[in-house]
Formats: structure tokens, sequence, C-alpha cells
């Protein structure tokens, strides 16, 4: 059992948020689903992604997710990148800089891990016209964050 498990209050769907996130993660493992009845409602329930569990609760409409608290999917490439923002995307909300924030209101910053040589680059020019660029982006689009880095248009 790891020793923090991240756990999130939904109002009343919660059991629809496992199902969209087991279909939407790659390696995703349903862990639980617990009723108060057995055929009533889901009470809480588990869900792991990429070996991370997650605890989720229908506790009502008291409390909303907000972007003070977000997860980061670092993507192996574009493509990687195009499929999670895609999907967190269908029904919720675009941000800026690489954030989106789903149809039940979690919020996730959908980042390709090359950025970090080009935002953070020796070449200190380069690497503020890639911030730059990236300043102006929702889905973060690797191949123009190089050509900023790179000076090239």
């Amino acid at each position: 059992m790891q020793k923090i498990t991240p756990f999130l209050w939904f109002d009343n769907n919660a059991e629809e948020a496992l199902d969209f996130y087991a279909a939407t993660f790659k390696d995703a493992e349903i862990t639980s689903k617990n009723r108060q009845t057995p055929d009533g409602p889901l009470f809480t329930g588990g869900i792991k992604l990429f070996g991370q569990e997650f605890a989720v609760l229908n506790g009502g409409p008291q409390f909303k997710f907000n972007e003070a608290v977000s997860f980061v999917i670092n993507c192996t490439d574009q493509e990687e990148v195009d499929y999670y923002w895609n999907n967190l995307a269908d029904g919720g909300q675009p941000l800026m800089c690489g954030w989106v924030k789903d149809k039940f209101g979690l919020v996730w910053q959908v980042v390709p891990t090359d950025m970090f040589q080009y935002i953070g680059g020796q070449d200190k020019e380069g690497a503020k016209r890639a911030h730059d660029a990236m300043m102006k982006m929702q889905k973060l689009d690797i191949n123009e964050l190089k050509k900023a880095y790179h000076g090239e248009e």
C-alpha cells in the first residue's frame, strides 16, 4: 500500500469518473467500487493510474475541484500529448500552458517531457523564446517549442 493516496471528492458522479479514467488512461485498473447497498450508488472507490492509487468518494456538492491542485501527465511524445489532451478536454475545458480541466472539474497538466530541454535549455534567449511560445499555447506543441528555442519561424 502506498503511503499517500490522493482522495478525490465528487458530487454524485464518482463511478462515472472511475469508468472515464479507466477508459482514458492506459494501464488503468479500477481497484474497488464500494456501495452502501448492493444495488445502490457508488459510495467510495479506487483506481490505479500507472501504479498511482487514487481514492474517490461521492460526497455531495459541498466541495469542488479547482486549479489549486492538478495532476501532471508526463508524455513521451506529441502523440501521447494529443491523446491525453483530447480525451481529457472532451466535455471539459482547455486551459493555458498544457493545463486542461476535465468534465468532472479535475485539472491535469499534459506535458511533453522534451519541453524542459527547451524552456530550461542552456541557450537563455532560446529558453525565453520557448517559454514565451508556451505561454501562448493551450495544448503544448513540442515542435513549436523546439522551433521557438532555435529561433525558427
